[in-house]
């Protein structure tokens, strides 16, 4: 019995279809790239908690260096600057423990001043950066300090830099903070003392517009752009379905034997619709 030349068209057509499906899984797939590395868990977990309200995906992973931080070649553009925008890593800081650890058996005072105001540095930044909507903060401590001999000691003063997320009453904060500086740093508890704590706050960019996200399958696509794609995947869909049907007919017409059935099929029912016909015309002439 001879093989149908169709089967061997349909097995190619199958083929080619498994291997397109194929090229779009792939595509869909993104090489994960190193966003972070070398991370505390919690300055990790407050990357990935930022990330998610954006809609991006993030693959943690633990090792002896610290945490590292992986996400779609696609989103790092993204990723990156979602993270410059919340002011992520943030920048360590030592406490005053860590900084007058002494390395030696006898410390210069010059180290000893170092060491001093750079903890008391850090430990103001530290405590402005549990403000609400704070991003960054730096604090420059300058203590008394005699320049050459005979001449004046020069007063304590301070300045503080801070970048926020607006919106944020200036007016409510900084009073508060030059309040704060001027209360850790001696000589300046006084109200003429706080006059030399200067305070600059600038409003940072605006947060990336979040992005709500919905699976599709085995895409993962925008919500606003599901509708768009499920009807550009159904029109060629429907439009080879068509082709098919009209394929499947065209093939029909051409074997003798579906020919005479369809025949029959016509034949059949254009007698029902003549029947029908005849039936209502004596009504109709009765009325």
């Amino acid at each position: 019995m001879p093989i149908p030349s169709s089967l061997p068209r349909s097995g190619n057509l199958l083929r080619v279809a498994c291997v397109f499906l194929l090229l779009m899984l792939l595509a869909a797939c993104s090489k994960m790239v190193t966003l972070q590395a070398g991370l505390t868990d919690m300055d990790a977990n407050e990357i990935v908690l930022a990330l998610n309200r954006k809609g991006i995906q993030v693959d943690k992973q633990k090792s002896k260096e610290g945490v590292t931080l992986l996400v779609k070649d696609s989103e790092l553009s993204r990723a990156t600057e979602t993270m410059n925008a919340a002011g992520l890593p943030r920048r360590s800081l030592s406490n005053l423990g860590e900084v007058f650890k002494k390395q030696g058996m006898i410390s210069s005072p010059m180290e000893e001043r170092v060491r001093y105001l750079h903890g008391l540095s850090a430990e103001l930044e530290s405590t402005m950066l549990q403000f609400d909507k704070v991003v960054v903060a730096r604090v420059h401590v300058v203590l008394p300090e005699r320049i050459a001999p005979g001449e004046p000691v020069q007063p304590s003063s301070a300045a503080v830099f801070i970048k926020y997320r607006p919106p944020l009453d200036e007016d409510v904060i900084v009073p508060r903070v030059r309040r704060l500086v001027a209360s850790s740093i001696p000589g300046l508890s006084s109200d003429d003392g706080r006059s030399k704590v200067s305070v600059v706050m600038t409003p940072g960019e605006p947060p990336v517009q979040g992005i709500e996200w919905t699976t599709l399958g085995p895409f993962r696509v925008a919500a606003d752009s599901a509708a768009g794609l499920v009807l550009s995947m159904t029109l060629p869909f429907l439009v080879a379905l068509a082709a098919c049907g009209y394929i499947a007919f065209q093939a029909a017409l051409r074997n003798p034997r579906a020919a005479q059935v369809l025949m029959k099929l016509a034949m059949r029912r254009a007698a029902k619709d003549q029947a029908k016909n005849e039936d209502a015309a004596p009504a109709r002439q009765g009325t």
